[in-house]
């Protein structure tokens, strides 16, 4: 086994940890913070970086071109709320209706072909695979996901602290209390499933980017490898990741890990095929996680009150 060769793919394999811990934060957001299963984000994966690049081809700006992903997913994440809150479809359902629409959607935005490359010779790209190594720093994939990942914490750490997040961290805890308190819960699940995609298809747009293309196919699968983020961010740092920021922080490092051992277990000569059976193991085991702690590694309690003073 040759450690160059591991040594050498390690920065790419951080930069993509990095960049789908960004749509990680997305998935947390529907899966631990509205108590929703939303699988509108295989969609929106692709949605983000489809709008993203062919803006560019169109001449505009990076900026520009991000921004627009984020509000297409926006968009997406309305359609499958619409679906769960006026027309009384399980979140589930929305999600899968949602995304299926959004193939024929994302083919027609990208002028009818499933693939559509962006040159980083050609185009300011933000990030890209040619910016992992060899360049300044300033430029580096790294640090650039790194800053940007620092900003969307604190902004959703700040928001969350408003009322309207309050709003919605109270109806995904109990909508029933939160209904009482006077919350519009279908307009907060609405918002919270906006803001999820929206996020969602930013990192889109951004992978996009590093990889130097747009796919059609680009999503599929992408709620297994968020989830993942999630769960292996809350097993290996739900005791110290207490605070809201830190439970970002913990998706991300999540999502950071999980393409290390990714890319360790290529490395140790596992055939790619094999990547999707591997990722669905990997979420297996830290789902049972801490279900397996509790029921064997968690001293029962004692029947019968503690001693009268």
């Amino acid at each position: 086994m040759n450690f160059v060769t591991l040594f050498n793919a390690l920065p790419g394999a951080l930069a993509q940890g990095l960049i789908w811990g960004i749509m990680a934060i997305g998935v947390y957001i529907t899966y631990k913070i509205l108590d929703l299963a939303d699988l509108t984000v295989d969609g929106t994966m692709c949605t983000g970086g489809a709008v993203c690049v062919m803006l560019m081809l169109s001449g505009y700006s990076v900026g520009f071109s991000l921004f627009a992903a984020f509000v297409a997913g926006m968009v997406a994440g309305l359609v499958t709320g619409v679906f769960h809150t006026a027309m009384g479809i399980p979140a589930i359902l929305s999600g899968i209706l949602t995304q299926l629409g959004l193939y024929s959607i994302n083919l027609r935005i990208m002028g009818d072909k499933a693939n559509q490359a962006i040159s980083v010779d050609k185009f300011n790209l933000l990030v890209s695979l040619r910016y992992v190594k060899g360049v300044p720093l300033y430029r580096n994939t790294i640090l650039v996901i790194i800053v940007v990942t620092i900003l969307l914490i604190g902004v959703l750490y700040w928001f969350f602290g408003t009322e309207l997040g309050s709003s919605i961290r109270a109806t995904g805890s109990n909508q029933n209390m939160s209904r009482a308190q006077g919350i519009n819960t279908d307009f907060t699940k609405i918002l919270g499933l906006m803001i999820s995609n929206g996020i969602v298809a930013f990192a889109s747009g951004l992978y996009a980017q590093y990889q130097g293309f747009a796919d059609v196919n680009a999503g599929r699968g992408a709620i297994v490898i968020g989830l993942a983020a999630v769960i292996i961010g809350e097993v290996v740092f739900g005791k110290i990741s207490r605070n809201f920021a830190a439970k970002l922080l913990s998706v991300s490092l999540g999502a950071i890990i999980y393409y290390l051992v990714i890319q360790i277990v290529l490395w140790l000569g596992l055939k790619p095929n094999d990547l999707k059976l591997l990722s669905a193991l990997v979420v297996a085991v830290f789902l049972a996680i801490p279900y397996l702690k509790g029921k064997y590694f968690t001293k029962p309690v004692k029947k019968g009150g503690g001693s009268r003073a």
